[in-house]
């Protein structure tokens, strides 16, 4: 996870003028993001090695997704097409809020077989992510890795219009922001409506895979997501599952356990 500083609300994005939605041609944008995010905007820098590293490889593994409204909005009309993308037709698995890219990367590594698209709205962590990912690929011998891409954007967004409806193995959404406060609830990424997206693109048998260490939000991921009726959980109903054993430990996780927090991993299965 990227350092916390301070936030800033998800501004505007500033397209050029030819490029720039307007409401009355485009109807579906007249409520955009009427709801609230699981994120805020920080303006974290990226160190002088990461700028390099930014300039140089980002053109190879960002997706440059068109823009809504907001910087890390995608257009409603966009459909990735991973195919084309990754140059190959193999199974998909996303992962949402990537963070420095320990999970993501080190899968792309160990299984070269499926291709992996990391969802993360924070520069640095994709920065941090495009480091490792090439640090990866040389001690492999070979450009970085073919089987990894990123995008910056809003989760949400990304699996309710940007995703085919189907065309994902497994969806992880790894110790999401838990907005511990009551009144921050509703900014929580795992709702009754992820659960329908993550259901949405999906395919049949497709795994959602989820870890938390807010003992209270797990308890929310169970109740919202045993009562999507395209999902079944693989241990039964209310179950935890054990641990994923391909979830890379992380010193989040690792100060998880020193302060005395249980970690809740979740298996759900698209019926």
């Amino acid at each position: 996870m990227s350092q916390p500083v301070p936030p800033q609300p998800d501004a505007p994005h500033q397209p050029d003028a030819a490029d720039r939605p307007d409401a009355a041609d485009r109807p579906e944008l007249a409520g955009f993001r009427t709801k609230p995010v699981s994120f805020v905007r920080r303006s974290g820098r990226l160190t002088d090695s990461q700028k390099r590293m930014w300039a140089e490889r980002h053109g190879t593994y960002l997706i440059d997704v068109p823009r809504a409204i907001a910087r890390t909005s995608v257009d409603p009309r966009y459909v990735l097409d991973a195919a084309a993308v990754f140059g190959r037709t193999a199974p998909l698995v996303v992962e949402i809020g990537s963070g420095l890219g320990d999970a993501v990367v080190e899968a792309a590594v160990t299984d070269p077989a499926r291709d992996y698209l990391a969802v993360e709205v924070y520069q640095p962590g994709l920065a941090h992510t495009i480091a490792r990912a090439e640090r990866a690929g040389a001690a492999l011998g070979q450009d970085g890795l073919p089987n990894l891409r990123l995008v910056q954007a809003n989760a949400a967004e990304l699996l309710e219009t940007t995703i085919p409806a189907g065309s994902v193995d497994e969806l992880w959404v790894f110790f999401p922001d838990p907005w511990h406060k009551a009144r921050h609830h509703k900014r929580r990424l795992v709702t009754a409506e992820f659960a329908a997206l993550a259901a949405r693109v999906l395919r049949p048998g497709g795994i959602l895979r989820l870890a938390t260490d807010w003992a209270e939000y797990a308890e929310q991921m169970v109740e919202v997501l045993e009562a999507d009726a395209g999902l079944t959980n693989a241990h039964g109903a209310g179950a935890l599952a054990p641990r994923f054993e391909r979830r890379v430990l992380t010193g989040f996780e690792r100060k998880a356990h020193q302060a005395g927090r249980k970690i809740a991993d979740l298996e759900y299965v698209r019926r």
